[in-house]
């Protein structure tokens, strides 16, 4: 049984910071946040993904070089930095994980991911 808590968001000004906390309960391949795209059909984006036990980590262009995802194996716990924060990252941001092995150039596909954390909001003012 895998569960996924998040928390850390919140409302910044463009520019700004803000870090997301995403604790794991379960035993886990891979863990990533995503994020709703405006529009109907409640879609989501991959922003970043790490393979646990210090493994890989992909990142979705819009965000390299300023989201680090990164792990806490001693508190279970995935967490995502989030620098240089843009309106356009404003969303609901949800942490997911996958039990199965994962293809590399698949980790940033929602569909994927089998358990979700319920969400957390991201606002960023102009």
């Amino acid at each position: 049984q895998v569960q996924l808590v998040e928390s850390g968001g919140g409302s910044v000004q463009t520019g700004g910071s803000l870090r997301l906390s995403c604790r794991v309960s379960g035993t886990t391949y891979c863990v990533g946040w995503f994020r709703q795209v405006p529009g109907p059909g409640k879609k989501h984006e991959g922003v970043a993904v790490i393979l646990r036990g210090g493994g890989r980590k992909d990142y979705a262009d819009s965000v390299k070089g300023r989201f680090t995802i990164s792990e806490d194996n001693a508190n279970n716990t995935v967490y995502l930095q989030m620098n240089d924060l843009t309106p356009e990252d404003t969303s609901v941001y949800y942490c997911a994980a996958s039990r199965a092995p994962v293809r590399d150039t698949w980790l940033l596909l929602p569909s994927v991911y089998t358990h979700w954390g319920q969400g957390t909001q991201v606002t960023v003012s102009a």
